[in-house]
C-alpha cells in the first residue's frame, strides 16, 4: 500500500509539472498591464484583418489609412515613406512605410524602434495574426504609454513597414533611405507565423547577445519564452525578418517576438481575427509594455557585446543566463562528477558491471527504435492520408492529435521495453545509460550548438538523483520527482515545439526528446511496479489520439482544403492551359481539369516559399488577354565589347506581378530595374550574385502597383543575346468575366505560398529577332 501511495503521488506530481510546463508559457486572454486594453487591441486586429490587404490592393490602402488615423488620434505626427526597392534576390516593389516619432528628453540618445509590418501575404491571406496582431500591439501600447505620461529619455520611432511579405522591401527602404534609420539603437519587432501559441523571443545581433539578455531581464517581463537554443538555431538558418535588414545593413540589434502555433492558418484566408488566440495577443502585450518603459530609458549604445550568453526561461523568474565561457567547465564538472559517482557506486557495491552494461540495452533500443518508428509512422500516414500534402506548411489541422499520439506511442514502447529487458536490473544501474547518453549529447552541443548548453542543467539534476539512488536503496519517489521537476519544465515544451514550428516531419524529434526526458526520470519510474500496465495505458492513449486524428482528417468548413487553379495564356502561339499545384484534385479543380488531367512538369517554377511547381494541366480555350507594351532600345558601347539594352515594359491590364526569366544563366555586366541596382560582386572570391554571377534563370519579380511601368537596363557581352521570358499575372481568375469559373465552396480555400487564382500571360523577348526602338536623337535647341 505504501509503494502504491508513493507511486501515485510521484506520478501525480510529474503530470502536474507537465501541465504546468505548458500552462505557464501564456498569460490569460484577459491579461492587462499598465493600462493596456485587450479590447482596444483586438478591435485594431478586427479592422486590419477583416480582408486580404496585400501590396497594391485597395484594402491595402484602407489598412494604411486606418493606421495613420489611429496614430493621428494620439496626437502624433505621421509620415509615409514611398519608393521603389530592389532586394538582393530580385524582388522589386514600391512599399509605403508608415513612420512616426515620439521625442524623448535626451536628443543625443539613440532611438528605440517599435516595428511590425502591415501588409498581408498575397493574395488571399487576411493577415490578422501576421502581422495585424503586431500592429495592434504597438498601437495600443503607444496609446497606453502616452496616456500614462511615461517619461522617457530616448526617442521612440514607430515603424509599420510595407512589403515585408514580398521581400522585406519596406524595411530595406527605411534602413537605407530614411534619415531616422541612423538614429536607431534597438528594434522591437512583432511578428506571427501562425494564429496561436506562446510568443517566442529571439535576438538578432551581429555580435554577442550578453548585453541584450542582461538588459532584457531588467525589464522584468512576466512571461518570457526564450532559449539560447532557438537563438543558435536561428543564426544557423537562412531566416529573414525585417529585423534581419536592420542587423545586416546597419548593425542595429533587435528583439523579435513571434507566436507560431496553429501553423496551418499561416498565410491563408484562415488568418482572420476570429481564429487569433487572444492569449497570444496578450503575450505580445506582456512583452512590449515593460520593454517599452525600460528601453525608452536605457542607453542603447551599451547593448552591444562581444560575448554570448546561454539562457533559458523558468517560471516566476527572468531569464536564467550565464556566459558561453562557462559551458566547457560545466561539462567537464558534470563528467568528473559522473566518474566520481561511478567510483562511489562501485565502492558502495551498489553498481555491478554486468547490470551496468545490460542497462544500456533497453535505453538504446528505445532511443533508436522509438524515433525511427515515429519517422516511419509519419511516412505511412502520408501514404494513408495523401491529402495532408496539400497543406504546404507541413502542420495539419489535426497535428496536435498526432503529436500526442506519437508521444504516447513512444512512452508505451519505453514502458514495454523496460518491462521486458530491465525487469531484473536495479534502478541505480539503469540510470548510467541515460546519463552517459546525455553527456555525449552535451559534448556534441559544446562542439556545434552552444546555445543548447543549458541541457547540462537537467544532467546535474540527474546526477543528484543518481547520488541519492546510490546512497539509498529505496529513495522517496516524490523527492526524486521534485528534484527532476526542473528538467520537466525545461525540456517538455521542446517535445511540442519542433513539430509545431517545423512541421510534423519533426515528430521523430518529439519522440527523441520524450526518450531523453524519460531517461532523466528513471530514478522515479525505475521503482514503479507493473510496468506492463503503464505501457498498455500509453498504447491505449496512443490509439485514442490516432482515432481522434482520423476523425479530424477530412476537410470541412472549419478545416478547408487548400487548392489552386491558374489560367495561362501564351502570347507567342496564342495557346492557353489550365494548371494546378495540387496533388489531390477535388470537385472544384476537377470541374476544369476533369477526372484524368495531364501530369505536368513545369518549365518554370515561380518563386515561392517551398518552390512548389505545377502538377497537372489541361488545354484551355484561349481568351483575350491584353499583352504588354514593350519597347527596347539597343545601345552599343564605344568599345564594341558590350551592348546595353533599355527595356520599357508597360502593362495593359490590372496586374499584381511580373516575372522575368532567361532561358540560360548568362551573367550580366550590369543590371538595373527602375534605376535600382543590387550590390556589386566584382571580386572573384565572392559568392554568387543575382546578376553578375547568376545562379538561376530567374531575373526579376516585380510587384505592380497602379500599373506602373517597369524599366530595365541590362548590359551584356556583345555576343550574348539571351532570350527573355516575361510572365504577367493578375489575381482575378474568379472575377474576370473572360474566364468563367465557379466559386469555391466553403470547404476550400486558395492554396497559400504560390501564385494562385491568377490569369497569367507569357511573352518571349528574343534579342536576336526583336524590332528595337531607335535611339532618340537629341534635340537641337538652336534650330
Amino acid at each position: 500500500m505504501k509503494n502504491l501511495f508513493s507511486t501515485l503521488t510521484s506520478l501525480f506530481l510529474i503530470l502536474a509539472l507537465l501541465y504546468f510546463s505548458f500552462a505557464r508559457l501564456l498569460p490569460d486572454a484577459n491579461y492587462t498591464t499598465s493600462g493596456f486594453s485587450m479590447d482596444r487591441a483586438f478591435s485594431h486586429v478586427e479592422q486590419i484583418g477583416q480582408n486580404p490587404h496585400a501590396v497594391g490592393t485597395t484594402k491595402h490602402a484602407f489598412v494604411r489609412n486606418y493606421i495613420v488615423q489611429q496614430l493621428q488620434k494620439m496626437g502624433l505626427e505621421v509620415q509615409t515613406q514611398e519608393g521603389y526597392c530592389l532586394s538582393d534576390d530580385g524582388i522589386l516593389v514600391k512599399p509605403i512605410n508608415i513612420v512616426s516619432r515620439i521625442p524623448g528628453t535626451n536628443p543625443d540618445a539613440k532611438a528605440l524602434v517599435l516595428m511590425s509590418h502591415y501588409d498581408s501575404n498575397p493574395h488571399s491571406a487576411k493577415g490578422a495574426s501576421d502581422a495585424g496582431s503586431g500592429v495592434a500591439t504597438i498601437l495600443e501600447s503607444i496609446r497606453a504609454f502616452l496616456s500614462n505620461q511615461t517619461s522617457h529619455e530616448n526617442d521612440i520611432i514607430i515603424l509599420f513597414t510595407d512589403a515585408e511579405e514580398l521581400g522585406l522591401n519596406g524595411a530595406k527602404l527605411f534602413v537605407n533611405e530614411h534619415d531616422w534609420a541612423n538614429d536607431a539603437g534597438l528594434v522591437l519587432n512583432f511578428e506571427a507565423r501562425g494564429s496561436g501559441g506562446p510568443s517566442n523571443m529571439i535576438v538578432e545581433t551581429n555580435g554577442g547577445n550578453s548585453g541584450l539578455i542582461a538588459s532584457f531581464n531588467q525589464a522584468n517581463v512576466e512571461f518570457p519564452v526564450a532559449t539560447s537554443l532557438m537563438y543558435s538555431v536561428y543564426k544557423l538558418l537562412p531566416n529573414d525578418t525585417d529585423s534581419t535588414i536592420f542587423r545586416e545593413d546597419k548593425n542595429i540589434n533587435s528583439f523579435f517576438f513571434a507566436f507560431i502555433d496553429d501553423h496551418y492558418d499561416y498565410h491563408t484566408a484562415l488568418d482572420s481575427p476570429q481564429r487569433l488566440d487572444k492569449s497570444s495577443l496578450a503575450h505580445q502585450a506582456s512583452y512590449l509594455m515593460p520593454l517599452l518603459k525600460h528601453f525608452s530609458n536605457t542607453n542603447l549604445d551599451n547593448l552591444h557585446a562581444e560575448n554570448d550568453d546561454v539562457y533559458f526561461d523558468l517560471p516566476f523568474s527572468t531569464l536564467v543566463h550565464y556566459p558561453f565561457a562557462w559551458v566547457t567547465p560545466m561539462l567537464i564538472l558534470a563528467i568528473l562528477l559522473f566518474i566520481g559517482l561511478l567510483l562511489y557506486g562501485f565502492k558502495k557495491r551498489r553498481l555491478k558491471s554486468k547490470e551496468l552494461f545490460l542497462g544500456f540495452i533497453p535505453f538504446l533500443v528505445v532511443l533508436i527504435g522509438a524515433p525511427l518508428i515515429s519517422f516511419l509512422g509519419w511516412k505511412a500516414l502520408l501514404a494513408i492520408y495523401p491529402q495532408y500534402q496539400e497543406i504546404l506548411q507541413g502542420f495539419t489541422y489535426n497535428g496536435h492529435f498526432y503529436i500526442a499520439a506519437f508521444v504516447c506511442l513512444t512512452l508505451g514502447i519505453i514502458w514495454f521495453v523496460y518491462a521486458r529487458l530491465a525487469k531484473t536490473l536495479t534502478t541505480v544501474n539503469l540510470l548510467i545509460a541515460p546519463i552517459t547518453i546525455w553527456l555525449i549529447v552535451c559534448i556534441a552541443i559544446v562542439i556545434g550548438l552552444k546555445g543548447a548548453s543549458f541541457f547540462i542543467i537537467p544532467v546535474f539534476l540527474g546526477l543528484l538523483s543518481f547520488w541519492l539512488c546510490i546512497r539509498q536503496r529505496k529513495p522517496m519517489p516524490l523527492l526524486l520527482a521534485l528534484i527532476n521537476g526542473l528538467s520537466i519544465i525545461i525540456l517538455a515544451p521542446l517535445i511540442q515545439f519542433f513539430p509545431v514550428g517545423l512541421g510534423l516531419k519533426m515528430l521523430m524529434v518529439s519522440s527523441l526528446f520524450t526518450v531523453l526526458l524519460f531517461g532523466l526520470l528513471l530514478p522515479v519510474f525505475g521503482f514503479y511496479k507493473r510496468k506492463f500496465i503503464f505501457g498498455s495505458v500509453f498504447l491505449l492513449l496512443s490509439v485514442v489520439f490516432f482515432i481522434k486524428a482520423h476523425l479530424n482528417a477530412q476537410f470541412s468548413e472549419e478545416q478547408p482544403k487548400p487548392n489552386s487553379l491558374v489560367y495561362s495564356f501564351n502570347q507567342d502561339d496564342l495557346k492557353a492551359h489550365w494548371y494546378t499545384y495540387d496533388s489531390i484534385l477535388d470537385d472544384w479543380t476537377k470541374s476544369v481539369l476533369g477526372d484524368d488531367p495531364i501530369e505536368y512538369k513545369p518549365e518554370v517554377t515561380f518563386k515561392s516559399k517551398y518552390n512548389t511547381g505545377y502538377t497537372f494541366s489541361k488545354i484551355a480555350p484561349p481568351v483575350s488577354v491584353p499583352e504588354p507594351s514593350i519597347e527596347i532600345i539597343r545601345n552599343d558601347s564605344s568599345s564594341a565589347a558590350t551592348t546595353t539594352y533599355h527595356f520599357k515594359i508597360a502593362p495593359n491590364r490590372r496586374l499584381n506581378r511580373m516575372e522575368l526569366y532567361t532561358k540560360d544563366t548568362i551573367s550580366f555586366k550590369s543590371f538595373s530595374a527602375n534605376n535600382l541596382t543590387v550590390g556589386n560582386s566584382d571580386k572573384e572570391n565572392e559568392g554568387p550574385h543575382k546578376y553578375k554571377k547568376r545562379y538561376s534563370n530567374h531575373v526579376l519579380t516585380y510587384y505592380v502597383t497602379d500599373m506602373d511601368t517597369l524599366r530595365l537596363s541590362v548590359e551584356l557581352d556583345k555576343n550574348h543575346k539571351p532570350e527573355f521570358v516575361l510572365y504577367e499575372a493578375s489575381n482575378d481568375l474568379l472575377t474576370n468575366p473572360e474566364v468563367p469559373l465557379q466559386q469555391r465552396n466553403n470547404t476550400m480555400i486558395p492554396k497559400p505560398f504560390v501564385l494562385n487564382d491568377a490569369i497569367i500571360s507569357k511573352k518571349t523577348i528574343n534579342l536576336n529577332t526583336w524590332d528595337f526602338t531607335p535611339i532618340p536623337k537629341p534635340i537641337n535647341v538652336y534650330e
